[in-house]
C-alpha cells in the first residue's frame, strides 16, 4: 500500500454552510477529523460514503476511483467498499449477535471478501457474545459489535462518525482500549470523526482540522498538537504526545526507562504489568504539567527534569503562556508543550533559543 492511498477533494454548497476540502491521507493508520460542531466533519465522512450526491469532485480509494464529477464517474453507497460506524450501534434487535455479523458478510460479495465474517471476534474481545441479542449488551458492547460488523464487510475503508459520544465515562473507558488494539491490528485506513481531544491523542496518527467547512491544518498527530498557532496546542487539554521506547526496568523501583526523542523517562509499572524491553507506546505529557526552571533542580522530587530549547512562547489568556520546547541540550529532540502563567515567563525572561529544564510531574501511558 501506497504512503497515500486515500484522497477527498469535495465541494458542497447549502447555502448557509460550504464545505471546500482537499485532502491526500495517509493509507494506512487512523486520520481524525477534528473541529467544532459545523465544521464538516460528518458531511466529510458522508461524501466519502456516496451519501452526498450533489458533492462535487473526487474520492478515491487505494487506487480506485469512487467518484470524480468531471468524468462522471459515481458509484453508490453500495458498491463502495466501506465500513461505517455511527454514533448509535444501530444493530438489528432481531438478531443475535452472530446474527448481525453475518449479515454483514453475507451481503459481501464472494470475491470481495478478504476476511471471514469472525475476523473482528478477537481483536474486539466479542466472541463470547455471540449468542446474545442488542439489547442484552452494554453500551459498549453494542458499539463493539457495530465495529465488528463493518470489519465483516471486508472493508476498503473504515468511516468512525463520533463512534464514543453516545457512551457515558465508564463506557468508553470500557471501549478505548479495544480502539487502541484495533488500530494496531487493522489493515485499512480510519477515517475518525470526534470532539475528543483525548481520542485524538490516544488513537489517531494523522489529524485534520476543519473549521466552517474549511481545512485548516493536517499533519502527523505529534505535529499537529504542539503547533502553537492551532487551537489543538491551547486551553486545559493541550498535550503532547512522545513515541517511547523501553530500554529497562528497575525491580527495585518498579520504574521503567523509556528512551525518547530528545531523552529519557522514568515510569511507574502500569497495571498491565512489568514493561517488557522494545515495546513502543505513546506517552501523553499534559502542558499544564511541565514546569520550567533557569537551573537543574538539585533536590526535586520530580523524577523526570530534561534539558530543553525554548522555540516560541505564545499568548493563551487568561494570562497564560504556551512554551513550545525542543527537547535535548542542542534543541534536536522531539517537542514538548509547557503552559505557565505571563507572570513566571516574564521573571524567568525566557525568550527563543533559550537553554531550560523541564520538569514532567505527569506522564500518561497509552497504547
Amino acid at each position: 500500500m501506497s504512503k497515500t492511498t486515500l484522497t477527498l477533494n469535495a465541494r458542497l454548497d447549502r447555502g448557509d454552510f460550504a464545505l471546500d476540502v482537499r485532502l491526500a491521507l495517509p493509507g494506512h493508520g487512523i486520520t481524525a477529523l477534528f473541529g467544532p460542531s459545523g465544521s464538516g466533519k460528518t458531511t466529510c465522512l458522508r461524501v466519502l460514503a456516496g451519501l452526498e450526491r450533489q458533492a462535487t469532485g473526487a474520492v478515491v480509494v487505494d487506487g480506485q476511483t469512487w467518484q470524480d464529477s468531471a468524468r462522471g464517474v459515481f458509484l453508490p453507497t453500495h458498491q463502495r467498499a466501506l465500513g461505517y460506524v455511527f454514533q448509535e450501534a444501530s444493530l438489528f434487535d432481531h438478531l443475535t449477535v452472530e446474527g448481525n455479523l453475518r449479515f454483514g458478510f453475507d451481503r459481501t460479495p464472494a470475491a470481495q471478501r478478504r476476511h471471514d465474517w469472525r475476523h473482528g471476534l478477537e481483536l474486539l474481545g466479542i466472541g463470547h457474545l455471540l449468542q446474545r441479542r442488542p439489547h442484552e449488551l452494554s453500551g459498549g458492547e453494542r458499539q463493539r459489535v457495530a465495529i465488528a460488523r463493518a470489519l465483516a464487510t471486508s472493508p476498503q475503508l473504515l468511516l468512525m462518525d463520533e463512534p464514543l459520544a453516545a457512551l457515558d465515562t465508564a463506557r468508553k473507558a470500557e471501549i478505548l482500549p479495544w480502539l487502541e488494539q484495533l488500530h494496531e491490528a487493522l489493515d485499512v485506513p480510519v477515517v475518525y470523526v470526534t470532539h475528543s481531544l483525548d481520542e485524538v491523542a490516544r488513537l489517531a496518527d494523522h489529524v485534520v482540522l476543519l473549521e466552517e467547512g474549511r481545512v485548516l491544518a493536517d499533519g502527523p498527530l505529534a505535529q499537529m498538537l504542539t503547533r502553537s498557532n492551532l487551537p489543538l496546542a491551547r486551553g486545559d487539554s493541550a498535550v503532547s504526545v512522545l513515541q517511547g521506547h523501553c530500554s529497562g526496568y528497575s525491580p527495585a523501583d518498579q520504574l521503567a526507562v523509556y528512551d525518547i526523542d530528545g531523552g529519557q523517562l522514568l515510569l511507574p509499572q502500569s497495571r498491565q504489568g512489568v514493561p517488557q524491553p522494545g515495546t513502543r507506546p505513546r506517552l501523553h505529557i499534559q502542558a499544564r504539567d511541565v514546569s520550567l526552571s533557569l537551573v537543574m533542580p538539585a533536590q526535586t522530587s520530580v523524577l523526570n527534569v530534561l534539558p530543553a530549547v525554548v522555540d516560541s512562547l505564545t499568548d493563551n489568556a487568561p494570562a497564560q503562556v504556551v512554551v513550545s520546547l525542543r527537547l535535548g541540550a542542542d534543541g534536536q529532540g522531539a517537542t514538548l508543550l509547557s503552559r505557565i502563567s505571563s507572570l513566571s515567563a516574564r521573571r524567568l525572561a525566557l525568550a527563543p533559543g533559550q537553554l531550560v529544564y523541564a520538569q514532567i510531574k505527569g506522564v500518561a501511558m497509552v497504547r
